[in-house]
């Protein structure tokens, strides 16, 4: 992953580079239409309200046919001057779109080309010529929406309206837990187990008991002094009385000291999942915690664990039911795959498009695009 060093305090900061046609959202057919329509309002509506003032003033036939016919022309050159100009008619300036060339910059004959088709699809074919232009940026393969005059003007309308920032809760920091700090602590002692008396053969009684002495047989009694006429020395031993034994003290039980129980292993660290994002060209933003399904109406089988339900706006209604998902894998990565639906998906990885075949997943990088239908995904990775 790439790092920006930080800015020199003084310098001024880079300029930012200029976004071409493929950074921008492609405009939807319907807010298009309103645009020619607020155009052909101005395009037709003075040559029509010049011809009645002529007929109305009895002027010359050759008059009332020219007259309009050349303010049309001049409003078909003044439409081709504001686009090479500005980028936009009134109709499309009022409404947020632009015209962008695909390569290199808008040139007037080009304009005038553009101009010119989309005023000879109109009255001339009785409005066939316009219904043929929308199909054609409806089924544009690439997803930019390019209808076969902006094929031969080299053009693509985009949406230039800004796009607000969802709203989001600030996050809250995270508990720091101090593993050094608990390896510290020392363990609680355990309770000393009580053992049983020494001295009780059954081991109830938890008072010890002093083992028996024998105590030694009285001696006989003696006469204080020897007999008359004879000595101390002179007595027989029989006469002395036996030995007193000395007394033995009594055995202390051994003192076990209590058993200290083991440390436990301090966790191992828990590893950071990345966060992946899918963001729609119509600036909504979808976290993907799950599997996720995505369609214009999307619904889960019977059975099945989902985690979000994404529904995607589809003027021409070439969004499936239920388009295609989006789950993560058992590494954390981003994996797609088609749910059979009716237009396909396409992957653009590095501006190659690549179709998705029905029920396989396929593993998503950052910075691939989804194409399901009418709307755009970019993917990212947030963490």
């Amino acid at each position: 992953m790439s790092t920006t060093a930080p800015p020199v305090p003084g310098s001024s900061p880079p300029a930012r580079a200029p976004r071409g046609p493929e950074g921008l959202r492609p405009a939807d057919l319907e807010r298009r239409l309103h645009a020619y329509a607020l155009d052909r309002v101005l395009g037709w509506g003075l040559p029509v309200g010049l011809a009645w003032l002529l007929v109305a003033s009895d002027q010359a036939a050759w008059l009332v046919l020219s007259a309009p016919l050349a303010l049309a022309v001049v409003l078909v050159a003044g439409g081709a001057a504001l686009l090479a100009a500005r980028g936009a008619t009134p109709g499309m300036a009022a409404l947020g779109l632009r015209v962008e060339p695909v390569d290199g910059a808008l040139s007037f004959a080009a304009a005038v080309r553009r101009q010119a088709v989309l005023a000879l699809a109109g009255p001339p074919t009785f409005g066939l010529g316009l219904a043929t232009l929308a199909w054609t940026a409806a089924a544009d393969g690439s997803g930019r929406r390019r209808g076969w005059h902006d094929e031969v003007a080299g053009t693509q309308v985009v949406d230039v309206r800004p796009v607000a920032a969802p709203e989001t809760a600030p996050e809250r920091p995270q508990p720091m837990v101090n593993l050094t700090a608990m390896r510290l602590v020392p363990p609680e002692p355990a309770p000393a187990t009580p053992r049983p008396a020494t001295g009780t053969p059954d081991g109830q009684s938890g008072a010890s008991v002093r083992p028996q002495v024998p105590q030694a047989p009285e001696a006989p009694a003696r006469p204080d002094g020897p007999a008359p006429g004879r000595r101390r020395a002179d007595v027989p031993p029989a006469t002395r009385g036996p030995a007193i034994p000395p007394a033995t003290p009594p055995a202390t039980p051994p003192t076990v000291p209590p058993a200290t129980p083991p440390t436990a292993a301090p966790p191992p660290p828990a590893v950071a999942t990345p966060r992946w994002r899918a963001t729609a060209d119509t600036g909504e933003r979808v976290v993907v915690r799950g599997v996720t399904l995505l369609g214009r109406g999307p619904q889960a089988r019977p059975g099945e664990q989902v985690a979000d339900l994404v529904a995607l706006a589809s003027p021409d209604m070439s969004v499936s039911k239920t388009h295609a998902q989006l789950s993560l894998g058992e590494d954390g990565s981003l994996v797609v795959m088609d749910r059979g639906s009716t237009n396909g998906s396409v992957l653009i990885r590095q501006g190659v498009p690549r179709h998705l075949s029905p029920g396989r997943p396929v593993t998503l990088l950052a910075g691939d695009v989804l194409r399901l239908g009418d709307r755009v995904l970019e993917i990212e990775q947030v963490g």
